[in-house]
């Protein structure tokens, strides 16, 4: 599995692939409507990233955002496998690969997520890459969705043994 940056090319992708497994769960509302109708503008360009799960035949599979909200604060947002993909480990790879790039942004110093609790493997996902429930997110940033009954942050500082 190969991972890659955001293209124009490739924002259909991102589009197709979020819409159906929102409209198969939840409405897709209007935040979500314009965030996969102009990814560039809504993420990108504001100092975001969009990344793909490709497969070795350059097919995609998956993709992910990291979507500037606040100063220093970034949703890890719009993240969804092809229902056909889905157990092969491609979010797994995808939230790694999402997370190392978390890293990279400067300035950050909140990572986190918002989802619904129908979610529960992608929640179980989120739990074991290391994100932890948090009420503060919730309160924080929780209004962003209708379906968000679960926030999470991800702990960027590293810590030494």
């Amino acid at each position: 599995m190969q991972i890659l940056p955001y293209t124009d090319t490739l924002a259909p992708h991102f589009a197709t692939i979020n819409a159906a497994w929102i409209q198969d769960m939840f409405v897709l509302e209007d935040h979500d409507r314009h965030v996969l109708a102009h990814p560039r503008e809504a993420i990108v360009d504001q100092g975001g990233v969009i990344l793909f799960a490709a497969t070795p035949d350059d097919a995609i599979i998956g993709t992910g955002a990291l979507m500037p909200t606040a100063p220093g604060a970034y949703e890890l947002t719009k993240m969804g496998v092809l229902a056909a993909a889905r157990g092969t480990g491609a979010g797994a790879t995808l939230l790694a690969a999402l997370i190392e790039r978390a890293r990279e942004l400067p300035g950050i110093d909140t990572l986190y997520l918002l989802t619904s609790r129908k979610c529960a493997a992608a929640i179980h996902l989120y739990e074991r890459a290391g994100f932890v429930h948090d009420a503060d997110i919730m309160a924080r940033f929780g209004h962003a969705y209708v379906r968000c009954d679960v926030a999470m942050r991800y702990p960027l500082e590293r810590t030494w043994d």
